[in-house]
């Protein structure tokens, strides 16, 4: 893996962490595939949020490290939009598809990558919002019922 693609990710990282992604986490996958280095997982509990990560990291990669995605799809739908810089593919993921593709099981056998404190900090967070989530719609359901 190159020093290159090791700046885009924790670039990536940090501009996604910075738009309150959950989960993010990388794989070294350049000892499994020749088209790229490395992954990089985001997610967010919705369409919205998918779309702000993305462009977070997008304008951050182009600002910061002069790197344009040579592709970008899912844009539309926002439920799992993917940015591939050749060197990294980046994948933000809304919360449903993340569970449902889980991409960590392909990758698991994988190195995983160091990243910046902040997007470190964001392991779990899928989980915990999706309890207060759980939480809330009980509790709405709870008032309706009186």
């Amino acid at each position: 893996m190159t020093d290159r693609s090791h700046e885009l990710i924790n670039t990536a990282a940090q501009a996604a962490a910075d738009k309150l992604a959950h989960d993010i986490v990388a794989y070294d996958v350049s000892d499994v595939l020749s088209i790229t280095d490395a992954f990089l997982l985001a997610s967010a509990p919705n369409d919205r949020q998918v779309k702000a990560i993305v462009d977070e990291i997008e304008e951050r990669l182009n600002k910061e490290l002069g790197a344009k995605p040579v592709r970008r799809e899912g844009d539309r739908e926002a439920r799992w939009v993917l940015l591939d810089y050749v060197d990294i593919v980046v994948h933000v993921q809304h919360s449903e598809e993340r569970v449902f593709y889980a991409l960590e099981r392909l990758w698991k056998d994988c190195p995983e990558l160091e990243l910046p404190e902040d997007a470190k900090a964001t392991r779990g967070k899928a989980e915990e919002h999706a309890k207060l989530q759980a939480a809330e719609e009980a509790a709405e359901l709870d008032g309706d019922w009186r």
